[in-house]
């Protein structure tokens, strides 16, 4: 993709994300970085992104902030970062979690002197990369818009001025999304123990044949064995989104679990029932 980016600009974790996005959008020179593994730093420097030692100094060199980090790491990292922050500077909170944490957030950037913006980023982001469909609010979200499409991505909605409304919007798509591939495990894990897979998937196949079920399945449990930390993080996150609206997250909350117990099981997932592995 061509460079079109004009916004010197600071990433604050340098996981999949971050490192995908500078590769897409070739930031060369006018990105710094930090992430709290330290083994990262080559890779940023492979990108062409430059290393800090701490967040301080990658905070102090640019006026757009884009927090990368992990659900259960996004207020700690806000809250860290608001000390650091330039005057006026654009912090861009692009993590999936409650809209009740991203106005905490809010409130700890504001109380630094920066500018908070709510960014949800609704797919993932390989393979949309720039494509990859970004809801922002706030009431800086115009601008930080703007200067999101400077920086390459392709694909930016303003939603409101309001903090956390990109967020309920992510948050709640995601009891959805992330419920199907919970919900999907429950059921091929039953299957196998009963020994009815390709019955159980045949019935599925006969009443929805745009996917079949078979792809679909080894699709959602590969998803949840490879990512399912990091999921069950968000969706802690979902759940505390129905709570602040008076909903009882019971699915929701059992969501949590079954992601949790599927990650990094990519090997035995046919054995875990319960958590015990019998």
């Amino acid at each position: 993709m061509k460079n079109t980016a004009h916004t010197p600009v600071a990433l604050i974790g340098y996981g999949e994300a971050g490192h995908s996005f500078a590769n897409a959008a070739a930031w060369r020179g006018r990105a710094v970085g930090f992430d709290i593994d330290p083994s990262r730093g080559p890779v940023m420097t492979a990108d062409g992104v430059r290393p800090c030692s701490d967040m301080a100094e990658a905070l102090g060199h640019a006026a757009l902030l884009l927090s990368l980090v992990t659900a259960d790491a996004a207020l700690d990292v806000a809250q860290q970062a608001a000390s650091s922050l330039r005057p006026g500077a654009l912090f861009c909170d692009m993590n999936s979690v409650a809209p009740g944490t991203k106005r905490e957030a809010a409130d700890a950037i504001a109380a630094g002197g920066g500018r908070y913006v709510d960014v949800a980023v609704l797919a993932p982001v390989q393979p949309a990369l720039m494509r990859v469909p970004l809801l922002v609010a706030g009431p800086d979200a115009e601008e930080a818009g703007a200067l999101l499409r400077d920086l390459g991505f392709e694909n930016v909605r303003m939603v409101g001025d309001q903090v956390g409304r990109a967020s309920a919007i992510k948050m709640i798509r995601s009891v959805m999304v992330k419920g199907i591939e919970a919900l999907t495990a429950e059921m091929m894990i039953a299957a196998e123990a009963a020994g009815v897979t390709d019955e159980v998937l045949a019935s599925l196949d006969a009443s929805e044949r745009t996917i079949p079920w078979g792809a679909r399945a080894i699709y959602n449990i590969e998803r949840m064995t490879t990512h399912g930390l990091r999921r069950a993080a968000e969706m802690a996150e979902s759940a505390r989104t129905l709570e602040e609206l008076g909903v009882e997250p019971l699915m929701t909350s059992g969501i949590v679990k079954r992601q949790r117990l599927m990650a990094g099981r990519a090997s035995d997932w046919r054995t875990l029932n319960g958590g015990d592995g019998k």
